[in-house]
């Protein structure tokens, strides 16, 4: 082989590498718990319903979906969030917990004490076989979140 080929080699090669990392799924989805203190989940499901999925959406934070578990004894909230890369999502948290609307309606919605005593946060990477989430509106459905 000689160097010339070598070196064309090595340009393709780089090319081919280059249009892969662009094609690379840069998604980060965030896994969110929170826990509400005993007696106070409706209240934290209310707030959510009534200011923090607009407030979301206004800043580019983007639901996946919301649940709880079924058996519930530690009064948990867990939400996914899609954001386009680690980037957007550092950008879009600082906006939404700066924004007088929000500071707002936290205190409004934490009159009687706070709503939230814990919240977890997991960041996920989609996998190369990973499918495509589509979202359904078919009858009812049950998740089981295995880790």
């Amino acid at each position: 082989m000689t160097s010339r080929s070598i070196l064309a080699a090595a340009a393709v090669l780089g090319i081919a590498a280059a249009v892969a990392a662009a094609d690379r799924d840069t998604r980060v989805f965030e896994m969110r718990t929170y826990y509400a203190p005993p007696g106070r989940l409706d209240d934290l499901h209310a707030r959510f319903r009534d200011y923090t999925l607009e407030l979301f959406e206004k800043h580019g934070l983007t639901s996946l979906g919301y649940w709880t578990p079924v058996d519930n004894p530690d009064n948990k909230l867990i939400f996914v969030l899609v954001f386009p890369s680690r980037e957007a999502r550092e950008k879009a948290w600082k906006a939404f917990v700066a924004d007088p609307d929000w500071k707002e309606a936290r205190r409004i919605t934490e009159a009687d004490g706070p709503i939230v005593s814990k919240i977890e946060s997991v960041l996920l990477g989609p996998t190369d076989y990973s499918p495509v989430v589509q979202p359904e509106a078919v009858g009812d459905r049950a998740f089981e979140l295995r880790t």
